[in-house]
């Protein structure tokens, strides 16, 4: 009798779990649909065209966001702003290169500093010597104040053309200027990892995650260091800090899970 009010129990809870996943799709296709109606109605609304690509974004449905902004640029091809938009989205769908476009299109239309940056970041990341050349001109260009972003973006392209002391250089630079420059800190960091320099890494992390406590990167590879350094309880207890900032960090998920502790 208890086995089958049991089954009885499973099978209920079946169905309730199944309404509940069919009201879900319901709202949220009656909110897409929502979305698209008022970006079709008013399709001069950059607000409005921004939810629904947000929309498509938070769903991981990358290519109807990007289909919307190419409809969008085939109409106004002369907004940066769009262009930023388009790079970002091809950036978070791993196609640099359409990323890279993009971002070059939005400078070219109007050079300003945070999508100058993102382009030489770009650079900077694949290899492509023009990272150079867009630091320097960041520097030159006093209005932009960028000198910390120009450093650090010549820090990358060293670290990723496998000049680790140089890079290391550059970081440094950045964090004579800024202190709490986190991203410095981290691609100092892991310059110093693939060294083979763990317990220096470690010590720049240390001082990271003491400055910003919240700072969900620098616990991951602080995980890391102390995996090489085969202090496992430690390197544990890092990657569950980096979960407790950001439960979705994958990265630390995956990590744990190689050492056998469920994320």
């Amino acid at each position: 009798m208890k086995k089958l009010f049991y089954l009885l129990s499973l099978s209920l809870l079946a169905c309730n779990n199944n309404e509940k996943g069919s009201v879900a799709n319901q709202a949220q296709s009656s909110q897409e649909a929502e979305l698209i109606k008022a970006a079709d109605q008013y399709p001069d609304s950059l607000p409005l065209l921004e939810n629904l690509v947000l929309y498509y974004r938070n769903n991981g449905n990358y290519s109807a966001a990007i289909a919307r902004m190419d409809k969008a640029l085939a109409k106004d091809s002369l907004n940066a702003g769009l262009w930023d938009i388009q790079g970002t989205l091809h950036f978070e769908n791993y196609d640099t290169l359409k990323s890279i476009a993009a971002f070059e299109r939005a400078a070219d239309i109007n050079p300003m500093p945070d999508l100058v940056i993102a382009l030489g970041t770009l650079y900077a990341q694949t290899r492509n010597q023009k990272a150079l050349a867009v630091a320097d001109g960041l520097i030159l260009a006093d209005k932009a104040k960028a000198e910390k972003q120009a450093l650090f973006i010549k820090g990358l392209y060293y670290s990723y053309t496998g000049d680790k002391n140089k890079a290391i250089s550059f970081f440094n630079q950045c964090l004579a200027l800024d202190y709490t420059f986190m991203d410095a800190y981290r691609e100092k960091a892991v310059a110093m990892y693939e060294q083979g320099k763990y317990a220096d890494a470690l010590e720049t992390l240390k001082r990271a995650t003491t400055l910003q406590n919240n700072f969900d990167e620098g616990y991951y590879f602080m995980g890391k260091c102390y995996e090489k350094l085969n202090r496992i309880p430690e390197a544990i207890e890092a990657y569950q800090t980096a979960l407790m900032y950001d439960p979705n960090y994958v990265e630390a998920k995956d990590a744990l899970g190689k050492l056998g502790v469920k994320g």
